[in-house]
């Protein structure tokens, strides 16, 4: 059966934990599993913000988990909600407390052993910046029920033993509780876009790849990918001088074109390689005043298991991605979005069979394309480490600690951010 949710973010570090019954190897039938989290925390900058703030808290989290292989087809889904309580907001007479949910389904259909199907589905309900995929779109804590959904469909085939085909789609939208743009009565006004009318949008992806399996061990790849990106705010975003006008949501829409080559090696048993490299065309076409843009794509990865239950993995990801920046320059020029580096590396490591290790580090360097910051950079590095321990199959306990640090020239939102934590968990 395929690895259901095999997760390298940083949220794993503080979220994700392991049950007991899986640290331990024990057998488990059922097709569902339940289990309960709490945890105490103490967060000195929750806010992620340049002027910190910290608290002590608890957190609660019930999660369910479904998992059933039928004869065809497999299906698996999750269900985690989170509760926060921040002591300093209630001392503060804030509100104390926030919420999350995510739900992922996984399903995967053969029709026969040369046709595959599958479908994955993410949704979220957040504040915490998590709520964007990788590359990270929003450093900061974001208020309110903020949504976002990642779906997946992909259809595999094998024609013949030496050559396959992968043809998929897939769509994220986010939604934004933040709306409302405040315009200054100012002569020229002053803008403060909010959050929807910067970021609510729906992301298309269509990819088609050839695979041409050389040997047992050895896949070679070419594809091609085809996006397009419509921002749904329909919000005033930015005044521009120059045109005496204002730029609205939608002028950051844009399609884009990737062509890459790859492959995949075995290089031993227990270590695999897998990379993509190649160009990326995007043209921001709502807005005349852009330039746009071509630069490089890459997705490589590499992951090493070298025990029962533990690995190492190491990846790098270049791509674009859209950014919560709108700044406009002097040629009257809006930020259209960045192009972005991504390294991580995550361990998994048993020391006992009782005690398991988990490292997390993720490094994001981010530069941006037009308006007031083109060519200047930010940087966003995350570390977590946690370590879990089964008194049992049903009783676990683990404890961690996670940094961000985020620099940029954005006046007001370079951050650091330290959380530990202490928990336990009961599954069933």
């Amino acid at each position: 059966m395929k690895k259901f949710f095999v997760s390298v973010g940083l949220a794993a570090a503080g979220t994700a934990s392991l049950h007991a019954f899986d640290l331990l190897g024990t057998e488990n039938d059922k097709i569902w599993t339940i289990s309960g989290t709490l945890r105490g925390f103490y967060d000195d900058n929750y806010n992620t913000s340049h002027h910190k703030v910290s608290s002590t808290g608890f957190e609660i989290r019930p999660e369910f988990e479904l998992s059933a292989p039928l004869e065809q087809t497999e299906i698996s889904l999750r269900y985690n909600y989170a509760l926060l309580y921040y002591l300093r907001r209630e001392q503060n007479h804030q509100n104390p407390i926030d919420q999350s949910h995510q739900f992922d389904l996984w399903i995967d259909h053969a029709f026969n052993p040369r046709w595959d199907l599958t479908f994955d589905d993410t949704f979220t309900v957040s504040q915490e910046p998590s709520l964007s995929t990788s590359p990270t779109v929003v450093n900061q804590r974001v208020g309110g029920s903020n949504i976002g959904n990642s779906a997946g469909l992909s259809l595999h085939t094998d024609w013949t033993r030496k050559f396959s085909t992968t043809i998929s789609y897939n769509n994220n939208f986010y939604l934004y509780d933040d709306t409302g743009a405040f315009i200054s009565p100012t002569l020229p006004p002053v803008v403060d876009a909010s959050f929807a009318g910067r970021l609510n949008r729906i992301e298309q992806t269509g990819n088609l790849e050839g695979q041409w399996h050389f040997s047992r061990t050895t896949m070679g790849m070419l594809g091609y990918k085809f996006g397009i990106v419509n921002f749904t705010g329909n919000e005033v975003i930015v005044y521009n001088p120059v045109t005496a006008s204002f730029y609205k949501s939608d002028s950051r829409d844009n399609y884009s074109h990737s062509v890459y080559v790859g492959a995949q090696h075995q290089f031993l048993e227990n270590l695999q390689g897998s990379g993509q490299v190649g160009v990326q065309y995007t043209d921001y076409y709502n807005d005349p005043s852009s330039t746009s843009s071509l630069g490089p794509y890459a997705n490589v990865s590499l992951v090493y298991t070298y025990t029962p239950g533990g690995y190492a993995q190491l990846g790098f990801v270049e791509t674009r991605n859209e950014t919560d920046t709108v700044d406009i320059n002097s040629k009257g020029q809006i930020t259209q979005d960045q192009l972005s580096s991504v390294l991580y590396a995550s361990l998994n490591h048993p020391v006992t069979q009782r005690l398991m290790a988990n490292l997390l580090a993720r490094y994001q360097h981010s530069t941006w394309h037009d308006g007031l910051y083109n060519s200047q950079s930010s940087d966003f590095y995350n570390l977590g480490i946690n370590l879990t321990y089964a008194f049992n199959r049903h009783f676990s306990s683990d404890m961690g600690y996670t940094f961000d640090y985020y620099t940029t020239p954005v006046p007001g939102e370079n951050y650091t951010r330290n959380k530990i934590y202490l928990g336990i968990t009961a599954s069933y």
